[in-house]
């Protein structure tokens, strides 16, 4: 089984910045997509960013493009998260996630097998 474990979570002034990163353990890390999701209280899971086996591929949700930064370091197991210019709006519970096809890249949650606990983000105004 995939284990993923997220960290860096906490809480921020409103434009403040923080940087998540999951550890993967159980798979081979750098054959698969990982990718960032999040859900607020009373809210849908939504995607926020992807980045594909290599890293050379990323993609992000419109709420924070431009604000975020995925990336990952496949000698450590570990992919990462820069948030900058958060908003109160992007506080939630912050998942990452891997799909079990090697190689996938989408933003559908749905197509993400394994799973992460979450780390809490909350950004106060």
């Amino acid at each position: 089984q995939v284990q993923l474990v997220e960290s860096g979570g906490g809480l921020v002034q409103a434009g403040g910045s923080l940087r998540l990163s999951c550890a993967a353990s159980g798979r081979t890390f750098s054959s698969y997509a990982m990718g960032w999701f999040r859900q607020a209280p009373g809210k849908e899971r939504e995607f926020v960013a992807v980045i594909s086996w290599s890293g050379a591929r990323t993609s992000y949700a419109d709420s924070v493009k431009g604000r975020c930064t995925i990336s990952r370091d496949n000698g450590k197991n570990t992919v990462y998260l820069q948030m900058n210019s958060l908003k109160p709006e992007d506080t939630a519970v912050y998942y990452c996630a891997t799909p079990n096809t090697p190689s996938l890249f989408t933003e559908l949650a749905r197509m993400y097998a394994y799973w992460g606990q979450g780390t809490q983000v909350t950004v106060s105004s």
